[in-house]
């Protein structure tokens, strides 16, 4: 049995992490040295009892000021500047990729792939493909944790929150909740499983395909009764939803709001909260309506927008 400080590098930014944190722990423990050393040293020099000479020295040095004031300053800011970077390049995942949809539960992880396939407390992705996770909560905080590719994002209920990472070996690695989350936390767990591309493509053509959250987001759309309202031939006037996301909406107070993921969960759980402006308060409150079931309406009407985005010339 080995012992390892470090789980090994497994995904393109765990290499750069890792190194972050190692010229970071050097140079802290560099000073802390230093100053325990010069701590010391004095101590014992200038004890009580013990002779020593006090020659005239001067009151103030620039040259001295200036070193100690701007040498830590850069090394820092160097730090600084190196970590945002990465933090920049976790945040903001490439283009292209495969997309996940990930929800955290008391006290399991929920995966679906784009393609239709499920998993719980499992995620298998190919070698050296980005794979980009949309992770939310359907009760409370977790944290996606991969130690092996150093990512680790909150799942928090409410919100869409993205991670990504593209593994640069295969096998499998732990997947943990890094947030306490109640008294089954330490049971949630998982893992990735990283397959060959060969492999990967034959895992998906071995698991059965189920519908994706957009399609069950569209069924909910009509057995909610979403249609009746929203669509142009619909009994009740409402606004459209085709290129929703990411407009500005007036609302009849006034106010102009941008059509976010926040947005859009306000107005299905409180929708007298915030009214269309020209439209009346006569949607139905649907604060109800299960987590899960709200991250697949909203899947859908943003869909709605993507389609709507990828007509327009």
């Amino acid at each position: 049995m080995t012992f390892s400080l470090f789980p090994g590098e497994a995904s393109t930014v765990a290499g750069n992490t890792d190194l972050i944190f190692f010229v970071l722990l050097a140079i802290c423990g560099t000073v802390l040295i230093g100053v325990s050393v010069a701590l010391v040293y004095l101590i014992v020099k200038y004890r009580e009892g013990n002779r020593f000479e006090r020659p005239k020295r001067p009151a103030s040095s620039l040259r001295l000021e200036l070193t100690w004031i701007l040498l830590p300053l850069l090394i820092f800011m160097t730090l600084f500047t190196w970590a945002a970077a990465q933090d920049f390049r976790l945040f903001y995942p490439p283009p292209t990729g495969l997309d996940v949809d990930v929800v955290g539960k008391q006290w399991m992880w929920k995966v679906q792939h784009e393609t239709g396939q499920r998993e719980i407390n499992a995620l298998h992705v190919p070698i050296g493909e980005p794979i980009r996770i949309s992770l939310t909560s359907q009760d409370v905080i977790h944290s996606f944790y991969v130690p092996a590719f150093r990512i680790k994002k909150d799942a928090v209920p409410g919100q869409k929150t993205l991670v990504w990472f593209e593994a640069t070996r295969t096998g499998r690695f732990r997947l943990l909740c890094a947030e306490f989350c109640g008294a089954g936390h330490s049971r949630m767990t998982g893992e990735v499983v990283v397959l060959s591309e060969a492999d990967y493509a034959e895992w998906l053509e071995a698991r059965p395909t189920q519908a994706s959250f957009v399609s069950q987001g569209a069924e909910l759309y009509r057995s909610l009764g979403c249609s009746g309202c929203h669509e142009p031939h619909g009994t009740v006037r409402a606004p459209s939803l085709d290129g929703l996301f990411g407009r500005t909406v007036g609302l009849r107070n006034g106010e102009v709001v941008i059509a976010n993921e926040r947005y859009v969960r306000d107005s299905i759980l409180r929708p007298k909260s915030q009214v269309v402006a020209g439209f009346d308060p006569v949607m139905p409150d649907f604060s109800g309506i299960d987590e899960d079931d709200l991250y697949k309406l909203i899947a859908y009407i943003q869909s709605r927008s993507d389609a709507s985005a990828g007509e327009r010339p």
